[in-house]
């Protein structure tokens, strides 16, 4: 292995004697506090690397035996495994997550196989999970009443012998209606279990290099052990933590665990020697010393901490579960004012009559018990049993169809609370922008270009012998190659600069592998922090790019602007010309530097010279020859946004969604040494500048104006700034909070608690380690599919399968069409039962016989069985997406969603429309019903006996149906939208509903009989049978909630409280209000400049000021007292 060994003499530190057998004198929580925070002081209390592995009883230069056994059972490692736990090859459930990760920098599958395996719910779990809600328990319960009460009635000896036992069919309806929404719940979540479990299953182990005995051995990951020495190649997934031993220029990507995308050096200590689970090696060897295993490192710890959390319920479920105590309560009051109203009746007219027909004690208890019957019938009506099978199949359908747009959804009731949110927190590093550093602007052999799609435009400007020459510095100078991901897809490994400028290079249509094979290295000069450059000489053959005065050797230089450009004399033109580079020309690329880094680019310049052989002989290994060099140019390289990220933050913005970036920080960053404000102490530690806190804050500022995230008047600040305000100081910076740079998890944490201390609804987005406490505190969680770590798809609620931050809108989207849809539901189904129950208590009431014109059976069709059939719209979508179940009569996501802000946390669920609508539309149906109750029989010339009778309440209840029908329509818009027929024909699957419920009555009307209390339709005469005219008649009367819904919604609303009629949220600040605020505190610095332009001066030799004059003074005085308005 290149690079001096720290560990390299061939006598074991430790006896075999003391390396096998016997208790360890270090446990897991003191390795623990090494890593998770890195510490170096933890590392000097137990006494540096040396000292640990003396405890691990583990030689560094041979690494652990072979044959170590435990003296108790003879298991290999058994003592080793049993104090520090074990890796095994288990899969980790999931909280109804179906995630998976393919990304190149994404952590595989296989480091999340080494937990331990939480215990999954079983079906009937999930079943007894499902039942447990207040509506569906009511509904049982009024269900079995019902049900014994059937069955009594039906089997009683007064039971006419000639008439059906149906009495079993109310309740036994409303169970098949609970059970659907139960047995459809615990199904889909039961699904959703083994499909994640699929997705997550190891397809193929994976074997890593240890050391033991002396020699090397590639081992199953699932068989490392605490004190095994490993050894780091490029492109190694770390699984375990680990201390740097030796090694060479080892560098890792850690924003698995950080979320930040820089890379980290890692090296001896002193220095940074701690070795993250779940990193990625970029470049460089190394050997580590393994120090925790399984649930005990640190990407363990992260995942355990997502496991055993309670779902808190939705703000919709909230509602609908006051909403349903409200409606059981009024049921109960409208039930037992009936139940009185008819027994005192019964009792009046009974003792009213003649005394010789008072009725028996059976006939008492079997009229009482018909009209305890009514009474139950009167709360089975009120109960809205659809609701749950609504609710529960609008959002199994939506996250069936939000996959197909890339929102994976893990908790179900996280759509529709997405719906409701009214701020986006955001990461930076792979969220909004694409984790890939990649080189936006240059000015190249003084030809520029402003974004990478102009560069080829740039290529055709200079002559082919420069750009090659470019490129040739660029391929030549560079440790990166081009590998391959988890996906097969070719990617760049190593540092990320020289990633950036290798797929710049490759954009020209270069093949930089061609160029590095045939150059002839001749010395390189590593990347060092104390030059700040990276140097490389080449022998000059005929493959070379070819320059003017060419000679036997040529030197490549890249690195920071400044010390690179000092060391420069000459620049190179698009022509191939070297000038001299005099003070004119030095300021142009002073500018340039400049320009890049107030756009918070990162600037690397890029220079060249030719030597001579004598002058190469000169050359030392030790001091790169970094001096006369010719400026080729410099380029500006930046993690860009991902596409559609500006256009997702203004829809946010226009559909009233605060959009806020919050950036994590890391205790290193290479961005601090591309920014070139770091200098190094005599061991080689990191120090830090005190300007880099404002240079990374300018960054992250830079990238969210970019993004339209950072607007006029809205704030920046850095997570120590933040977090070392009182609780009062941040509850009041927050609603104006934009940007919080170099966060910590904590910071994070305390963002989401202010805001949702605000009555806020708060979205969080991430894809590192340390987003995972966020997400998890989060009312809605996003996680990246690709680039995010296992832990963030843990901790998270929604999965973005394509990593874009525009597929958020679309959860957006599709969150408020939830919302919608159920209300659209409840004002239809509020609308039926209350019709319903009126006109049962008042016909019931009004009657001679104490039964209402609707019978029991067909308030069931109506209230239940065209509630839950009539949802049938989304059925064909379900199946084709292998959820067999119903399916909800709600429009697909549009547009004008995003138009509307967003409604308050505690907004009622009827708000003022809906109720309009149903209050008038019940008023109508109640009105139309009771007029063909005592006038219908004139109306249709029917007689009083029993044939006109029954073809009354035929043609009452046909009417009744067809009222709810075209009122389905009516409820397509709970707006004042008058159009109801807006994108009606692009919805065949509602048509359909309508033709299966129309062709579903006639069949009630045809064969229900006496079940249904209907007399059948013939087309051909029939002695009792509605007529072509009646049906006719019935279709027509039906079909005026159309017109009554249009009027009810030119009623002006002029009349009724602001605070009814708009139930959009006030934000407590606006953007609006944000901009003014600038623009006065723009105003008020210039004011107080022009204040200071016109005192008064005072002489040279110190005397007293001018003497104002009258109108001069006035002029300032009117300054003065605007300053301090």
């Amino acid at each position: 292995m290149p690079g001096n060994r720290r560990y390299n003499s061939t006598t074991p530190l430790l006896a075999d004697s003391d390396r096998s057998d016997g208790p360890f004198k270090i446990d897991p929580n003191e390795l623990g506090k090494l890593v998770d925070p890195k510490s170096q002081e933890q590392l000097e209390k137990l006494g540096g690397v040396k000292r640990i592995c003396e405890l691990l009883r583990v030689d560094p230069t041979t690494g652990l035996s072979p044959d170590e056994q435990s003296v108790e059972d003879g298991e290999s490692f058994g003592d080793r495994k049993r104090a520090f736990g074990k890796n095994l090859p288990t899969i980790a459930s999931f909280r109804r997550n179906q995630g998976y990760s393919h990304s190149f920098f994404a952590l595989p599958t296989l480091v999340l196989q080494v937990l331990p395996a939480a215990k999954s719910k079983s079906y009937l779990e999930l079943v007894v999970e499902a039942y447990y809600d207040k509506t569906l328990i009511m509904l049982t319960i009024a269900a079995l009443v019902s049900l014994a009460v059937g069955l009594w009635e039906d089997y009683s000896p007064r039971h006419p012998a000639d008439e059906p036992r149906i009495g079993w069919v109310e309740g036994t309806a409303i169970l098949v209606a609970v059970a659907a929404v139960v047995f459809t719940n615990a199904t889909n979540d039961y699904q959703k279990e083994i499909q994640f479990k699929k997705l997550n299953a190891k397809k193929e182990d994976r074997t890593v290099k240890v050391l033991r005995g002396g020699k090397e051995h590639q081992i199953s990951v699932f068989d490392l052990n605490v004190g095994d020495i490993l050894l780091l190649e490029p492109g190694d997934i770390i699984p375990v933590d680990a201390l740097y031993l030796d090694g060479h220029n080892l560098a890792c990507d850690e924003s698995s665990a950080t979320g930040e995308s820089d890379t980290m050096k890692k090296r001896e200590a002193p220095g940074d020697c701690f070795i993250l689970s779940g990193s990625k090696v970029l470049e460089g060897v190394a050997r580590v010393v393994v120090i925790a295993v399984g649930p005990n490192s640190f990407f363990g710890k992260t995942m355990m901490s997502m496991r055993n959390t309670t779902a808190e319920e939705t703000p919709l479920q909230l509602k609908l579960d006051i909403l349903a105590e409200q409606i059981a309560k009024l049921g109960m009051a409208a039930a037992l004012i009936m139940l009185l109203v008819l027994v005192f009746k019964y009792f009046i007219k009974a003792a009213l009559g003649p005394e010789d027909e008072y009725p028996d004690d059976e006939e008492i208890a079997s009229a009482m018990i018909s009209i305890v019957i009514q009474a139950i019938t009167i709360i089975v009506v009120a109960v809205p049993e659809g609701l749950p099978m609504a609710v529960t199949l609008a959002l199994a359908f939506a996250t069936t169809q939000m996959l197909r747009d890339n929102n994976l959804v893990r908790v179900l009731s996280a759509c529709e609370t997405m719906g409701n949110a009214t701020a986006v927190c955001s990461d930076k590093t792979g969220t909004l922008t694409q984790n890939k550093m990649t080189v936006v602007e240059g000015s190249l052999a003084q030809k520029t270009f402003d974004n990478i799609d102009k560069a080829k435009d740039w290529h055709q400007q200079v002559q082919p012998d420069v750009a090659a020459l470019i490129v040739e510095s660029i391929a030549v100078n560079s440790n990166a190659f081009e590998g391959k991901d988890d996906n097969g897809r070719p990617a760049f490994v190593g540092s990320k600069t020289e990633c950036a400028l290798l797929g710049f290079a490759q954009s020209l249509g270069y093949d930089y592998a061609h160029i590095r094979s045939s150059a002839k290295i001749a010395k390189v000069y590593p990347f060092a922090s104390q030059k700040k450059t990276m140097s490389v000489v080449t022998r000059n053959h005929d493959g070379v790019a070819k320059s003017k005065g060419q000679k036997d050797y040529r030197v490549f230089v890249k690195g920071a602007s400044e010390i690179v450009l000092q060391a420069c004399t000459h620049y190179l033109d698009d022509q191939g010309n070297v000038h001299s580079l005099n003070g004119d020309a030095r300021s142009q690329f002073d500018i340039i530097i400049t320009k890049y880094a107030e756009k918070a680019l990162r600037t690397i310049t890029l220079a060249y010279r030719d030597v001579s052989t004598s002058e190469f002989n000169k050359f030392t290994d030790d001091e790169p020859p970094n001096r006369d060099l010719v400026c080729i140019g410099v380029v500006g390289i930046q993690d860009p946004l991902r596409p559609g990220v500006v256009e997702a933050v203004a829809a946010f913005r226009k559909a009233g969604v605060f959009v806020r970036m919050v950036c994590p920080s890391t205790c290193y960053r290479i961005l601090l040494c591309l920014l070139w404000n770091v200098c190094t102490d005599d061991n080689g530690l990191f120090l830090f500048q005190l300007q880099i806190t404002g240079d990374n804050l300018t960054t992250a500022s830079a990238i969210a104006r970019n993004a339209g995230i950072l607007t006029p008047g809205g704030i920046a600040l850095t997570g120590p700034e933040f977090r070392g305000k009182t609780p009062e100081e941040q509850a009041k910076i927050v609603p104006r909070l934009q940007v919080l740079a170099r966060s910590s998890p904590t910071d994070k944490t305390i963002v989401v608690t202010r805001l949702q201390q605000a009555d806020e609804v708060v979205a969080m987005t991430g894809d590192g380690t340390n987003d995972g406490p966020a997400l998890k505190l989060a009312d809605v969680g996003f996680s990246m599919g690709i680039a995010g770590t296992e832990v963030a798809k843990e901790a998270s609620d929604i999965i973005l399968m394509d990593d874009n931050f525009n597929s958020i809108l679309k959860a957006l989207r599709w969150g408020r069409a939830v919302n919608d849809g159920v209300r659209k539901f409840l004002t239809f189904q509020l609308t039926v039962n209350i019709a319903a129950v009126i006109l049962s208590f008042i016909s019931a009431v009004s009657s001679d016989d104490s039964e209402s014109i609707l019978s029991a059976v067909q308030l069931l069709w109506v209230i239940i069985v065209y509630s839950i059939f009539g949802q049938w719209q989304r059925l064909v979508n379900l199946i084709m997406d292998t959820l067999a179940a119903l399916a909800l009569a709600t429009e697909p996501p549009t547009d004008d969603l995003l138009e509307r802000k967003p409604a308050p946390k505690r907004a009622h669920l009827i708000n003022y429309r809906m109720a309009k609508m149903i209050v008038g539309q019940a008023i109508f149906q109640i009105g139309i019903n009771l007029f063909l109750i005592n006038l219908g029989g004139a109306i249709f010339h029917l007689d009083n006996k029993a044939h006109g009778k029954a073809v009354l309440k035929t043609i009452i209840f046909n009417t009744f149906v067809f009222l709810q029908i075209f009122n389905e329509i009516n409820c397509r818009r709970i707006d004042d939208t008058l159009n109801v027929f807006r994108n009606i024909l692009h919805n065949w699957i509602f048509l359909g509903v309508q033709v299966v419920v129309i062709t579903g009555q006639i069949i009630i009307i045809n064969y229900g009989g006496l079940a249904f209390s209907t007399v059948p339709l013939n087309f051909v005469f029939h002695p009792i049978s509605l007529t072509t005219r009646q049906w006719i008649a019935t279709i027509l009367i039906g079909s005026l909630s159309l017109p009554v819904g249009f009027i009810i919604r030119l009623l002006p609303n002029c009349f009724v409280p602001e605070e009814f009629v708009n139930e959009e949220r006030k934000p407590s600040v606006t953007y609006e209000q944000m901009r003014m605020d600038s623009a006065i505190r723009d105003v008020r610095s210039e004011l107080r400049v022009f204040a200071a332009l016109r005192k008064p001066r005072r002489t040279l030799s110190g005397g007293k000021p001018r003497r104002l004059t009258a109108n001069a003074k006035n002029r300032q005085e009117s300054v003065e007292a605007a300053n301090r308005n």
